[in-house]
């Protein structure tokens, strides 16, 4: 039997979590309600937060954090968070956005979380709070690295260094059906410029490995060199690098890694979608 419990902070939130091995967070609902109406969860505790902290923004600093609670409505809606309208559109449609949150997202099973590979090329953090104490940060890699395994606390927010020049975070969602079809893979990646050369550059795989992923190969490649033709086909040949793709309803694995140095090779180049 499924209970319900409302919770008006996220310590009393983290404690629940921390206390019940069947206890789940639900916040949008659209990853675990869609258990609970096919039959696959029917036992524990769904855990609900009505803390307005889980569901803040605040963007006009340095230094941006995102309430796990935020829903792709509300990035849409923010002008300040404009660089992360792309992948906040690119899930579902406006229904499913009105939903579906950020912290939701960092859970979604590939080939979903297409906006969790954006905030892995901004190098977020993920505060996570465990038991009634304070929250503590981790690396968005670590944390996607050690998910599989839970236990690690409460999602309570998302942090991250404001990009400069929101013009130099690229995003591209790749998919069979268009505006809103499930991803055959995404890219995101974070090109800042210095004296013309890529400076330190981040870029970020969704659905070509069980998690999203870095692409340390590609940085490599584009890291001191000016974005032209010649570091754009050395990042294409390095695109493969690390990549663990799986062939699904959506799309095989040979197809994935046909397609990926294509598509990245537009991205880097600018080309329309």
């Amino acid at each position: 039997m499924l209970d319900l419990r409302t919770c008006a902070s996220l310590s009393e939130a983290a404690g629940i979590l921390s206390g019940d091995r069947q206890a789940l967070l639900i916040g949008g609902g659209t990853l675990v309600m869609r258990e609970v109406n096919e039959g696959r969860l029917t036992e524990g505790t769904l855990v609900r937060v009505t803390d307005p902290a889980f569901r803040q923004i605040s963007a006009g600093g340095a230094r941006v954090e995102l309430g796990a609670g935020v829903t792709m409505a509300m990035v849409l809606a923010s002008r300040d968070l404009a660089y992360l309208h792309a992948p906040a559109r690119g899930i579902g449609g406006p229904a499913v956005r009105t939903m579906a949150t950020i912290g939701g997202n960092l859970f979604a099973a590939t080939p979903y979380g297409d906006f969790t590979v954006a905030l892995l090329a901004l190098d977020a953090q993920i505060v996570l709070q465990s038991g009634y104490g304070s929250g503590r940060a981790v690396s968005l890699e670590d944390f996607l690295s050690a998910r599989e395994r839970g236990g690690q606390g409460l999602v309570t927010a998302v942090q991250f260094a404001r990009p400069k020049n929101p013009a130099e975070l690229h995003f591209r969602k790749i998919s069979r059906v268009k505006p809103k079809g499930i991803s055959v893979l995404s890219i995101a990646a974070y090109l800042p410029l210095s004296g013309g050369r890529v400076a330190q550059a981040r870029v970020a795989y969704g659905a070509m490995a069980p998690t999203p992923i870095r692409a340390r190969g590609v940085e490599r490649a584009l890291d001191g060199k000016p974005l032209d033709q010649a570091a754009i086909q050395a990042a294409k040949q390095a695109a493969l690098e690390g990549c663990r793709p799986a062939t699904d309803a959506i799309a095989s694995e040979w197809y994935r890694r046909e397609i990926l140095p294509v598509h990245l090779g537009r991205l880097l180049a600018g080309e329309p979608r």
